[in-house]
C-alpha cells in the first residue's frame, strides 16, 4: 500500500500525460484555458500541453500527499518534502516557460539529494539505512557500510541515467522510464541486495523479524 502511495504521482503524471498525448488539440485547448495566465505567452501548443498538465497534476498530486499525511498526523518523510519543493520549483518552470527541460531534472534531483543525504550521514556518524531497518534485520556494522555505499551508488547511477533518457530520446520515451524504467530498476536492485544479504537472514534470531511482522 505504501508503494502504491510513493508511486501514486509518477502514475498520475504518465496517465495523464499519454491521455493528453493522444489527445492533443483538446490538451492545447485545455491547458490555455486553465493555464494560459501562468505561462508565457499565454498561449499552451499542443506539442507542449501533453507534459505541462501531466506537471500540473504531479505538483497536485504531491501537495495532495503531504497535505494528507498531516491531517492524518503522520510523519512526512523528509525526502517527500525534497520532491515536494523540486516539483513545485522545476514544475513551476516547466509550466511557465513551457519546457519540459525542467521537470525532467526533478528525478535526478531527487535521486542525488537521497544519495547526498545517505552518502554524508556516515559523516556525523550515522547509518540511515541501520536506522530505518536496524530493527528488522540484524547485521554487522560493516555490511550495513557496505549496504550504504551500494544505495548511494544506485541512486547517483539514476540520476545519471534519467538525464541521458532525458536528453538522448524524445518525451514519449522519457515519460514510459521514469515510470516502468526507475520501478524496474529499483525493484531489481533491492531484490539484488536481498539475495546478497540472504546468508546474513538465516542467521537472524526469531524475535528479530517480530517488529517487520507487525508493521504488515
Amino acid at each position: 500500500m505504501k508503494l502504491l502511495f510513493d508511486f501514486l504521482p509518477i502514475i498520475l503524471f504518465f496517465a495523464t500525460y499519454k491521455y493528453a498525448e493522444s489527445h492533443k488539440e483538446w490538451a492545447a485547448d485545455y491547458a490555455t484555458l486553465h493555464l494560459g495566465s501562468l505561462v508565457a505567452g499565454g498561449t499552451v501548443g499542443a506539442e507542449q500541453a501533453p507534459v505541462l498538465l501531466a506537471t500540473v497534476v504531479v505538483i497536485i498530486a504531491t501537495l495532495a500527499q503531504v497535505l494528507w499525511l498531516k491531517a492524518s498526523r503522520r510523519k512526512v518523510d523528509a525526502m517527500l518534502w525534497v520532491s515536494l519543493a523540486l516539483v513545485v520549483i522545476l514544475g513551476g518552470a516547466t509550466v511557465y516557460f513551457q519546457s519540459d527541460t525542467f521537470i525532467k531534472w526533478k528525478p535526478t534531483g531527487l535521486y542525488w539529494a537521497m544519495a547526498l543525504a545517505l552518502g554524508l550521514a556516515p559523516l556525523a556518524g550515522k547509518n540511515l539505512l541501520k536506522l530505518l531497518m536496524g530493527e528488522q534485520l540484524q547485521l554487522p556494522d560493516r555490511i550495513w557500510q557496505r549496504l550504504n555505499l551500494a544505495w548511494v551508488g544506485f541512486f547517483v547511477l539514476m540520476g545519471v541515467l534519467n538525464l541521458w533518457v532525458a536528453y538522448s530520446f524524445s518525451t514519449d520515451a522519457w515519460v514510459n522510464f521514469k515510470l516502468f524504467g526507475s520501478l524496474g530498476l529499483t525493484l531489481v536492485f533491492t531484490i539484488a541486495q536481498g539475495l546478497a544479504l540472504a546468508r546474513y537472514l538465516d542467521q537472524q534470531p526469531p524475535e528479530a523479524n517480530a517488529p517487520g511482522e507487525e508493521t504488515r
